[in-house]
């Protein structure tokens, strides 16, 4: 496990379950990192927000510049 896709499992991904929502590591290829987003987030109407709140993230805890690729999928808990 890269340390990126470390840091999104472990730091990020709480932040984002406190308010219903769901992210999953996909990939890193260069300096884009595809993101799937399950859960309320899947459905919010300021994703961009987000996502633009994980690159200052990532850039000031691990000094790395990325730019987020999201894709959203349906709730989670329909894909039971």
């Amino acid at each position: 496990m890269n340390k990126v896709q470390k840091y999104i499992e472990t730091v990020l991904q709480p932040k984002l379950q406190g308010d219903g929502g769901w992210v999953e590591f996909v990939s890193l290829n260069e300096n884009e990192l595809t993101l799937v987003f399950r859960g309320e987030c899947s459905k919010c109407l300021i994703l961009h927000r987000c996502t633009d709140w994980i690159e200052e993230q990532i850039k000031a805890d691990l000094n790395i510049s990325i730019k987020v690729k999201a894709v959203r999928k349906k709730p989670y808990f329909q894909d039971i």
